[in-house]
């Protein structure tokens, strides 16, 4: 596989140095299509446990590659970026022969991606593209723009202005809604809400929707690193400054189970899914087992499913390509521009899942069982 070569006198004795401490993966030649797999190591670079989608995902590459006789190092960086970056280094020096990297901050790893490049180490972004730099070989994930119009299509099919079907609802408005988009630092946060509001706008335009903040801009309305209390205090916030008696919340686009949750505590405490108070309509992602549990308890009005077990099977095809000297298959080559190229990715399809799918999508697929959704917890 061609390489760039690094230039920079610093970055050069940083790659010098990785290279003279790193095993057979990290040297010169990289992996050999001859190796073994029990002699190739993966690294797998997951943001943090504190979702518990980051959890499975990480949990599932593993028990993929493993499967196959790969080792693997598997790495958890708790939402902190330098951890990352010296998670990544050490992965390097110990001689990972591919790297699989879900990025905290998709423009942090550029000295990382570069020393891998230098030592013909692979590098697949994870469902986070991995941006401004040329040393990402490939990229696996979901139609991100869709699934930001999935979500609104779901709050339009709650409030009742569109059929499941895309035909016109019975219902005119106007709404109130308040709008959430995820971490600025995630690429993914900008897809989600441009799909979303390029579907939302004519809603907007017409009068049907109404956001009473009046804050529509992805600046006023991300919550960084996709903190669940970040988005209650928000919520908290906006409920103060933007409604009394006389106004109430209609929906609430979130594009993540975990601000989800985080919207839904405050709407709760501010006397909604009380009496006549109804709770607003409120989307989601990942199907998150404490958000599905809420889904279908009424609490919750939808998420997006994104089957982690399939982007896991299909980050492991891509390894399995560059291990043995291949090109990694793409389904999309013109989408993913990272800021110096377009990195060729694997988009997966996506499902809204409303209460009644929970059976049909989730439980008859195995992806939890009816007594995680009874609790609300998955089982360890």
């Amino acid at each position: 596989m061609s390489r760039r070569l690094w230039t920079a006198v610093g970055g050069a004795l940083l790659a010098l140095s990785l290279a003279a401490c790193s095993g057979e993966g990290a040297g010169g030649d990289g992996a050999r299509s001859t190796d073994k797999p029990g002699d190739l190591t993966i690294g797998v670079s997951m943001p943090t446990q504190t979702s518990e989608r980051w959890i499975a995902d990480g949990k599932a590459v593993k028990e993929k590659l493993e499967q196959k006789g790969y080792k693997v190092d598997l790495q958890y960086a708790g939402d902190d970026i330098p951890t990352q970056s010296q998670q990544v280094d050490q992965m390097i020096t110990r001689g990972a022969d591919v790297l699989i990297i879900a990025a905290i901050d998709g423009t942090a790893l550029s000295s990382q991606l570069q020393a891998a490049a230098t030592a013909k180490i692979p590098v697949i972004a994870y469902d986070r593209l991995i941006r401004d730099s040329p040393n990402v070989d490939f990229y696996v994930s979901f139609d991100n723009y869709k699934v930001g119009v999935a979500q609104a299509n779901a709050l339009l099919v709650g409030l009742g202005l569109l059929n499941k079907d895309g035909s016109k609802g019975t219902k005119t408005g106007p709404f109130n809604i308040e709008l959430f988009a995820g971490s600025l630092d995630d690429n993914n946060a900008h897809f989600f809400f441009n799909g979303a509001m390029d579907t939302l706008k004519p809603f907007l335009d017409n009068g049907s929707l109404v956001v009473k903040s009046r804050q529509t801009g992805i600046e006023q309305v991300a919550i960084l690193r996709w903190q669940q209390e970040t988005a209650q205090k928000r919520m908290e916030d906006l409920l103060t400054s933007s409604y009394n008696d006389r106004s109430r919340v209609d929906g609430v686009l979130s594009p993540y189970d975990g601000l989800s949750r985080g919207i839904i505590t405050a709407l709760q405490n501010a006397g909604y899914g009380t009496g006549t108070n109804t709770m607003p309509i409120v989307t989601g992602q990942d199907a998150e087992i404490a958000s599905v549990k809420l889904i279908n308890d009424g609490v919750q009005s939808s998420t997006i499913f994104k089957d982690t077990r399939l982007l896991a099977e299909q980050a492991v095809i891509a390894a399995e390509a560059f291990l043995q000297g291949k090109d990694a298959e793409a389904n999309d080559t013109k989408t993913y521009d990272n800021g110096v190229k377009v990195v060729p990715s694997y988009l997966l399809p996506v499902q809204t899942v409303y209460k009644d799918d929970i059976k049909p999508v989730l439980i008859d697929s195995g992806y939890w069982t009816a007594e995680e959704v009874a609790t609300g917890r998955a089982k360890s």
